[in-house]
């Protein structure tokens, strides 16, 4: 009887281990997964970002004086806010 209740206790404990080590397994599966995603978004927002520039510079270069009365007005209402914001305290 004793023999028959350690038999039954090593196989749970062999189960329990299998599905510890599946469980472990599908985690770093899953981890893996998450960084070749995060990897991947990464190289897309650095394209993404590299186009933005160069259609910025060659928006400036064909209408540069819409651009810069753009960033003036950028610059006046960015100076307009602080100037609030620090009043405000």
């Amino acid at each position: 009887m004793a023999e028959s209740i350690i038999e039954h206790v090593g196989e749970q404990i062999d189960e329990t281990a299998q599905k510890v080590s599946r469980a472990a397994s599908a985690v770093a599966d899953a981890f893996e997964d998450g960084v070749k995603t995060a990897r991947r978004m990464a190289k897309r927002g650095e394209i993404a970002a590299e186009e933005l520039i160069d259609d910025t510079r060659k928006h400036v270069k064909s209408r540069p004086l819409e651009s810069m009365a753009v960033i003036l007005a950028a610059g006046i209402a960015a100076g307009t806010l602080i100037g609030l914001l620090i009043r405000r305290k």
